[in-house]
């Protein structure tokens, strides 16, 4: 997928590309890049401890994801396109209902986004509180264009 998208945009060689899922289980990555291709998810909140953790930079705009399902399939490119780092307790409704998933509540980011940074954060002994820094990642799907999901 990422050679096919260098095609359309061969600017795009020289960035950082990452191939992964969005969260740490088959069935919610399948639905979160659902949400990605179907225009609902832009965005997504990695703690800066699970990526320091993990051997990860902190994203920047012009990096680019190739988007998996559960199996490890790719599904889309997106691009980041900014990238603010907050505490958890400073994370703001209008970021959660960017990321698109649930209802789009703050409430309902809070409760699942501290549920999966205990998770990945399990083995650390890092506290996951409300003080912990959250990089708030926007990004655009790059490819497949809109038009050609809609085409489908």
């Amino acid at each position: 997928m990422w050679q096919a998208y260098l095609q359309l945009e061969p600017g795009a060689a020289g960035s950082r590309v990452v191939v992964d899922q969005f969260c740490d289980n088959a069935a919610d990555a399948n639905e979160l890049a659902g949400l990605v291709l179907a225009g609902t998810k832009r965005a997504t909140a990695s703690s800066v401890a699970e990526l320091h953790a993990a051997g990860e930079p902190v994203p920047k705009p012009g990096d680019h994801l190739v988007v998996t399902d559960g199996s490890g399939e790719a599904q889309c490119v997106v691009r980041t396109t900014r990238v603010d780092i907050c505490r958890f307790a400073d994370v703001s409704a209008e970021f959660a209902a960017t990321e698109g998933e649930g209802d789009g509540s703050l409430a309902y980011w809070r409760r699942v986004h501290r549920a999966y940074y205990t998770r990945v954060l399990a083995d650390t002994g890092i506290a996951v509180d409300d003080d912990m820094l959250i990089a708030c990642e926007r990004f655009e799907r790059v490819y497949p264009p809109a038009e050609a999901t809609k085409l489908a």
